[in-house]
């Protein structure tokens, strides 16, 4: 018997089948076997799920080629193994055009030569396949603790590919997402490449297991996951066109045993990254840092090379976890983030505490004026998908990425755009993340803090707002949307849910506080800028 599966080719050794003969579909005696079914009608949609052995006298075969032929392609089309006709009565001989398909759809036609009991031949199939069943599961089960002890060893992912080249005789790689590829045995190294484009081709980073052609040769991939994130994928070259769920369960245990080993590597590395941790919050705070730490933690800095401060802001309260909870949620972020920027082209140095997660987010770029807000933004989806497989534990957050800056002088000065980006978002309705948007934003808050927006609001907007206050009226929020809206009527009525006449009333009001010209250019951009000014007066 096939190591595994049960085939066409194994079942005809079988001494139920003795008087029988393969009349069409040589090609086709590796064709696995499911089950066997004996099928005595025409209509069969609903009766068959693939890898059926049919059964059948031939007394509901169609009598008229056409019908015949459609019959048979029908049969090809949902899978079957193959099938068996009894030669009697009902059926004499197998027609050539049929003959034919058979052959060119490599779909096997056998006959019996004398008559048989399908009971039997059932009985002894079904006993066959699940005893290959729980064979198969029992060297699963043995596998796969073979697998996890493998893992605890040195170099072990190399020692689980030897496992299963040993079993399945054939060339098996697993393709490291940024990390060391493995392949056993010494020529499998020739397919690293092929495979390595074929992933970056078809996107399968969050693809499940399949079968993929590399070349002209069959390999069946299962990726390799941990901590919502995919670390690399176990490539297995396959003897023939068809692989079965036996395959597949033996290559989902080994990615387990290789995605403890994954982790495991990572989360050392990870432990020795606290002094990069220390580093980067130095670095955004301002503080002193020593020149050689930079040099080891950061990359060589050159005329190409950029860099952006990127925040992940948490916005709701972390849950009551103790230290060691913590330590293990923040090694977890800490690698999901930096295999992120890693596999977009980025050198990330980060740092995450319970509320933030900050990175310098270096990239290559020959033209200085480069921004590369693509990728940043693909990031940020991509952030989006890990906080979907539960990468911040539930809690929502906020990003703000600074401007393009070059000297790694100016890092303080980049995490500043990016909390003020973060700041902003918290107030107004700014929907990027990115600095360089905020507009007029930038103007005001490099001048907040020195006292003069107040002075500004108060000199443009302090008649409308006690009268506000007053009469607990919205004179404000109708001047604000009449102002967006470029001065029409009907727009800032429709926006504000009001009627026109209403409307009209209020626009007299602000007209008799702010004079007959407040619509004039210059003063509707200081009413503009103004208004702006008096919401920013809120953000710290």
């Amino acid at each position: 018997m096939n190591e595994l599966s049960l085939t066409v080719r194994d079942v005809l050794a079988r001494d139920s089948f003795k008087h029988a003969r393969v009349a069409a579909g040589n090609n086709g005696l590796d064709r696995q076997v499911k089950w066997s079914h004996v099928l005595e009608v025409r209509d069969f949609g609903s009766l068959i799920n693939g890898g059926e052995l049919i059964l059948t006298t031939g007394i509901e075969l169609p009598r008229d080629l056409p019908t015949h032929i459609h019959y048979i392609k029908k049969l090809i089309e949902t899978d079957v193994a193959c099938i068996c006709i009894e030669k009697g009565i009902h059926y004499q001989e197998v027609p050539k055009e049929i003959i034919e398909l058979a052959d060119q759809q490599n779909f096997p036609i056998i006959v019996f030569e004398k008559t048989v009991k399908f009971v039997d031949i059932t009985q002894d199939l079904h006993t066959l396949l699940i005893n290959h069943h729980y064979e198969m599961l029992s060297k699963i089960d043995t596998l796969s603790r073979r697998f996890n002890q493998l893992s605890l060893m040195p170099n072990g992912t190399l020692k689980i590919l030897q496992e299963l080249h040993s079993f399945f005789k054939q060339n098996v790689l697993f393709i490291a997402d940024n990390a060391k590829s493995y392949y056993y045995p010494v020529e499998a190294i020739n397919w690293e490449h092929p495979i390595q484009e074929l992933l970056i081709k078809t996107s399968t980073r969050s693809a499940k297991q399949d079968v993929f052609l590399v070349g002209t040769s069959l390999f069946a991939i299962s990726p390799v996951n941990g901590l919502g994130q995919t670390l690399g994928y176990v490539c297995l070259q396959l003897k023939q066109s068809i692989s079965n769920e036996f395959t597949f369960l033996i290559l989902d245990r080994a990615s387990l045993a290789i995605a403890q080993i994954s982790l495991r590597d990572r989360t050392i590395e990870e432990r020795k990254q606290h002094n990069e941790d220390e580093l980067v919050r130095n670095l955004l705070h301002g503080r002193p840092v020593e020149q050689e730490e930079v040099q080891y933690h950061l990359p060589t800095n050159s005329r190409n090379l950029h860099y952006r401060i990127f925040v992940i802001q948490l916005n709701t309260h972390e849950s009551i976890l103790d230290e060691h909870s913590w330590e293990e949620i923040r090694l977890q972020q800490s690698m999901a983030v930096r295999s992120l920027f890693k596999r977009n082209g980025f050198f990330p140095a980060l740092t995450v505490n319970k509320n933030e997660i900050s990175i310098i987010a270096s990239f290559i770029a020959a033209d200085p004026s480069a921004k590369d807000t693509d990728r940043f933004s693909q990031i940020a989806q991509q952030i989006t998908d890990l906080n979907d497989d539960n990468f911040l534990h539930g809690r929502s957050y906020t990003l703000g990425i600074s401007f393009v800056h070059h000297d790694f002088t100016l890092i303080e000065k980049g995490y500043a755009e990016a909390k003020k980006v973060l700041a902003i978002k918290e107030t107004l309705p700014f929907k990027s993340n990115f600095y360089e948007d905020l507009g007029i934003y930038r103007l005001l808050l490099s001048i907040k803090n020195q006292g003069y927006l107040d002075h500004y609001v108060e000199d443009y907007l302090h008649a409308i707002i006690e009268y506000d206050k007053k009469t607990d009226s919205n004179l404000l929020e109708t001047l604000r949307i009449y102002l967006e809206c470029g001065g029409s009527k009907k727009e800032t009525a429709d926006r504000l849910f009001i009627v026109r006449q209403t409307l009209y009333h209020r626009l007299n009001k602000i007209e008799s506080i702010l004079g007959k010209d407040f619509m004039s250019p210059l003063n509707r951009v200081a009413l503009e800028v103004a208004i702006i000014a008096n919401q920013l007066r809120t953000i710290t």
